[in-house]
Formats: C-alpha cells, sequence, structure tokens
C-alpha cells in the first residue's frame, strides 16, 4: 500500500528515466451531508468484513449487521458506530424484516455465500460491495453480473487496487501498445498461507482412529485394551466439550449456508481456513488473482480464455493442493495477438528466472505480475500492481481517472467510489462494479481452478506432478467441451452450482 503522503511523490518518482508523466483530471470530491446518508446493511463483520463494515460507516448509517458468530456480533455492536444496529446470524432474516429499507450492503462472507447474500440483495434493488472473489462458481459470476444490470444496482468487488492511481495509469500506459504487441502475461503470489493440500478432513470418528494410534505408538506395551480406550475416551471426550463451546457462539448451519454439510471441527474450516476447501474458497489463485490481475485483464483483454491447463502438487477433491501453475490460452483479439496468461502460487514457485533476467531484472519479489511485450515489458513487485516499471521502453502520456482521495489508504477510496455510485445513480463510477470489471474477471480466474481440478496427480513428497489434462472451454455457454470427467455432476459444481432449499440461484 502506498502512503497517502506519499501517492503524488511515488507517482513522479517511481518511473526515474521516464520521458513523458501521464495526464490526468482533476480528482472528483464528493461532499456528503448527514441528510444524505445512505441505510446500510453489513454481512459478515469479522476478519475483512471489520475493515469493511468501518469503510461504510464513514460513508453511510448502519442499521443492521450480520454475522454467524454471535461472539463477533457481540464485539462489533460495542463500537459507537454500530450500537444503533440490529443484529443477525441469518441474512435471510436481515433482508425480510429491512427489505429496501436498505440502500446498500457489504457481503464480507467466504467465499461460498458470496453469491447466495449478494443475489438476494441486489433481488431487492440493494447495491453491493462484495468481497474478491466475487464468487466461488463460474456461473454465479456470470449471473451475478446480469441481476446487477438488470436492477441497474451499484456494485462493487472488494478488489481496492482498482482504486489506486498507479494501477489506472498502468492500465493507461499498456494501453497506449508502448510495450509493443503482447507476447505474454505472468502472476505470481506468496499466497496460500493458510493450510491447503490432501487429506485435512477432519470429524469425531477420523479424531478417534487418529488417537488411538497415536496412544498405542507411545504408551507402554504393557498398557492394556481398556486403558487405551480410556485414554481414548478421555481425548474425543475433551474434543467434545471444545466443540460444543464453540457451537455457543458459532451458528454453523448458516456458516455451511448452500454448502454440503459436513461436521464442525475447530479451526479447521471457519474463518480464514475456508480458502483452502473447494466446498467453500477458491484457493491462492481464487484470493488473490482478483488482485494481480487489476492491470493486465483490463489492458490486457484477459477476458474469455479458450483453454487452461495445471500442474500441482496434488489434491484429494477435497482440498486445494499446497501449489499450483496455471496457464490460461487467450484468442487472438483486435487490440492483441492471442497470448498465454502464466499463474503461479505458493512463495517460491516463480517462472523462469530467464524470463525476468531478459529485461533486466535480477531479483524478483516474493509475488508480482510481469507483462512482456516485443518491445518492452510491465514489472510490479506487489500484490495491487501498486508500484511498477517499465522495462526497455520509457513511459509515455496517457490520460487516466484519478481515484478518490478521503485520505485513508486506497481501501477507503475503494469504498467511497461505491457510495458514489450509487448516489450519483451511475453504477460504472464503480471501476470494478460487476458488469464491466468484477464478473468477467472473476469468471476467467476461476475456469484456472477446473484445470488444478483435473490435475490432482502432484509428484512424490508433495512435489509438482506432470501436466494435467488440457480444459478446453466454451466461454459463450460455460461449458468445457473436451473432458468427460469434468462433466460430472460433482465437477459441474464447480461451474453452475446446485443450491439447497432455503436458498435462490436462478
Amino acid at each position: 500500500m502506498i502512503p497517502h503522503a506519499s501517492r503524488r511523490h511515488f507517482l513522479t518518482t517511481s518511473l526515474a528515466g521516464a520521458s513523458y508523466f501521464a495526464a490526468a483530471g482533476s480528482r472528483r470530491a464528493w461532499s456528503q451531508s448527514p441528510n444524505e446518508r445512505p441505510q446500510v446493511a453489513c454481512i459478515g463483520v469479522g476478519g475483512k468484513g471489520s475493515s469493511d463494515s468501518d469503510n461504510a460507516a464513514l460513508f453511510g448509517d448502519v442499521i443492521a449487521i450480520c454475522d454467524v458468530d454471535r461472539n463477533t456480533l457481540a464485539s462489533k455492536g460495542k463500537s459507537e458506530k454500530f450500537k444503533a444496529a440490529e443484529q443477525f446470524t441469518d441474512y435471510r432474516e436481515l433482508f425480510a424484516k429491512f427489505g429496501k429499507q436498505i440502500d446498500l450492503c457489504t457481503v464480507s462472507t467466504p467465499d461460498h455465500m458470496h453469491a447466495p447474500v449478494t443475489l438476494e440483495a441486489m433481488r431487492l434493488g440493494i447495491g453491493c460491495y462484495t468481497q474478491k472473489p466475487l464468487t466461488r462458481t463460474i456461473y454465479e459470476a456470470r449471473l451475478l453480473a446480469r441481476v446487477a444490470a438488470e436492477h441497474g444496482v451499484a456494485t462493487q468487488m472488494g478488489n481496492q487496487g482498482t482504486a489506486l492511481d498507479s494501477s489506472r495509469e498502468a492500465i493507461a500506459q499498456i494501453e497506449t501498445g508502448v510495450l509493443g504487441p503482447l507476447k505474454a502475461v505472468y502472476a505470481w503470489s506468496n499466497r496460500p498461507v493458510w493450510a491447503q493440500g490432501p487429506d485435512r478432513r477432519m470429524n469425531l470418528r477420523n479424531y478417534q482412529l487418529q488417537a488411538m494410534k497415536e496412544v498405542n505408538e507411545q504408551e507402554d506395551p504393557t498398557t492394556t485394551a481398556a486403558e487405551v480406550a480410556e485414554i481414548v475416551g478421555d481425548l474425543v471426550g475433551e474434543k467434545e466439550k471444545e466443540i460444543a463451546r464453540a457451537l455457543e457462539r458459532l451458528d454453523w448451519n448458516h456458516w455451511l449456508g448452500v454448502a454440503p454439510p459436513r461436521e464442525y471441527w475447530p479451526g479447521l474450516y471457519h474463518s480464514f481456513q475456508h480458502r483452502g476447501w473447494w466446498d467453500f474458497g477458491t484457493g491462492a489463485l481464487g484470493d488473490m488473482a482478483c488482485h494481480q490481475l487489476t492491470v493486465p485483464f483490463a489492458a490486457c483483454g484477459l477476458r474469455d480464455p479458450i483453454s487452461v491447463v495445471a500442474r500441482t502438487t496434488g489434491h484429494d477433491f477435497d482440498s486445494f493442493p499446497a501449489s499450483s501453475i496455471i496457464r490460461f490460452e487467450f484468442p487472438e483479439t483486435s487490440q492483441r495477438p492471442a497470448i498465454p496468461f502464466w499463474w503461479y502460487d505458493r512463495k517460491g514457485n516463480k517462472p523462469p528466472m530467464e524470463v525476468f533476467t531478459e529485461w533486466g531484472i535480477d531479483a524478483v519479489s516474493d509475488s508480482g505480475v510481469l507483462v512482456v511485450g516485443e518491445k518492452g515489458a510491465f514489472y510490479s513487485n506487489d500484490d495491487y500492481c501498486g508500484k511498477y516499471e517499465l522495462k526497455g521502453v520509457d513511459q509515455v502520456k496517457a490520460d487516466y481517472e484519478l481515484a478518490e482521495d478521503h485520505g485513508k489508504g486506497f481501501d477507503v477510496n475503494n469504498m467511497a467510489e461505491f457510495f458514489r455510485a450509487k448516489r450519483e445513480g451511475n453504477p460504472k463510477i464503480a471501476k470494478s462494479n460487476f458488469i464491466d470489471r468484477a464478473g468477467p474477471l472473476t469468471e476467467t480466474i476461476l475456469l484456472g481452478n477446473l484445470a488444478v481440478w483435473a490435475a490432482a496427480e502432484g509428484g512424490p513428497e508433495g512435489s509438482m506432478g506432470e501436466w494435467g489434462e488440457k480444459v478446453e472451454w466454451d466461454a459463450h455457454n460455460l461449458e468445457v467441451t473436451n473432458l468427460a470427467d469434468l462433466k460430472t455432476p460433482h465437477v459441474a459444481d464447480l461451474i453452475k452450482p446446485r443450491y439447497p432449499d432455503g436458498y435462490r440461484l436462478d
């Protein structure tokens, strides 16, 4: 993140040797009187939802908050900005009570609940600020874009890099053609920083078997079977008590929502850990590519790939692999030739060094983006394209729209843009709105997980396996056109999910 005080300094110093600096118009100011403040609901107020709700409260009056964790609700409700907000553990009850009284809402739940909550809100005419990735599945991303258009509501995905002047400048630079005909796009991430990998599911039965094995390995050989059973019984009993205490505060059924049932287990699925599970998250690709592709998606037209293929360290179709490499192929357009996009996740997993040394890059960041053209390259060494350099070419003059600046960082500025889109009745003001940016971007990213699914076999001892089968993709119809194994009902849920009773998809 670029500190506010140095933002303008950064823009004039980060690209030393540039021949021109980008031209831009005046920054738009937004003043709002108290009686113009919209009514807001915040759904998911822990984790990233804590800052999302705080940011929303800067521009609107929060009248309702919702979270499946009662402790989180109680803590949030003590804050001065949320004391008047009614509390819920089920977002459907919130909408049933307040309905169209709500102007805008934030949706900061685990990935699998982004679409169900957002769809219900938009169908009530409520504008939505929904965290990234916009959805867990490809069809949901397209559906959210369509419903947003049908209802004309303000929308914004929480990939806050769209509210950085530097990323907007970078898009404008690449769009001038300064790099020459494009050849390839690379992105790499130090995520996941949460646990991923096979054989991680746990429940009381598995815990009992594991405890039995460990006790038998550790106890004195003279220990009787009855004594082993007693020790294991005590361990299981204590775990049962721990689970019961957790479920006193956590509404587990509402946390599961549209996901298939499974037993709660402490620290394994709930909260940040959801990202590593197929039923709840989208892996490192879904988490971080929404940030890292902010610039190349917009500037290079990374829409509607025709195929994707992956290598992984292996997975069990329950938890994502510990690491993956993914190659997307994009067809030729009127603006560029056909190009590949390469994705690498897990710290240390990066493109070959020769990709960088060609452009004089000797030290490569843990996360970053490289866009390669025939004349030059664009290099960013952070998650948001907040800093960048042009390699082999000089910067040229290019116009771009400055982001809002409220002096509190780009996260707040991204939220402010969403509120202004509502206030001025123009959804396009929000640069990561569902129709123009967030929906198509999410579609592109999530296709990569189909290739990860098809590359379940890793190498020995957790190493990278061979390339899986290539997934050929019909973007218009959202269909895999070649692999029968990816047309089974379970895999089809990664494209278009089936919601249980009580939740509406179409």
